[in-house]
């Protein structure tokens, strides 16, 4: 993570303009993160994040993962609420096994899906609801 692209409000009061405790990472920056799970296994990299810009928010982080050198690489629209951000380790968690992952929605680089169709959204949501 590129410590430049970091903003972080350090106070518990707020001032200005700043929100209590918030962070702020620019999508070129997160972009490429490792994710592990719980278990520290290492899931994949994020490679992009999709916007909803109707409702002003990250809907999903899209997850490479299973490939060699980004040959093979599977992709999966991971809800962006099903991360967390591990600070200490500038990496992201997910709450799933591996061997889950695999079972997980997924699709090609060169064929993604309509990520605005609600039934898809609806599948992608179930399979990572906690």
């Amino acid at each position: 993570m590129n410590e430049s692209n970091i903003q972080q409000s350090d106070s518990y009061v707020a001032t200005d303009d700043r929100q209590v405790g918030a962070m702020l990472l620019s999508a070129s920056t997160i972009t490429g993160d490792n994710v592990y799970n719980l278990q520290d296994q290492e899931l994949g990299k994020i490679q992009d994040v999709m916007l909803d810009v109707t409702e002003g928010k990250i809907r999903y982080a899209v997850l490479a993962s299973g490939g060699f050198l980004g040959m093979g690489d599977r992709l999966f629209a991971v809800p962006w609420k099903a991360l967390k951000h591990d600070e200490a380790n500038k990496r992201f968690i997910l709450d799933v096994d591996a061997e889950r992952l695999k079972d997980a929605p997924g699709f090609d680089k060169e064929q993604w899906p309509n990520m605005a169709d609600t039934s898809w959204n609806s599948t992608v949501e179930t399979f990572y609801a906690r």
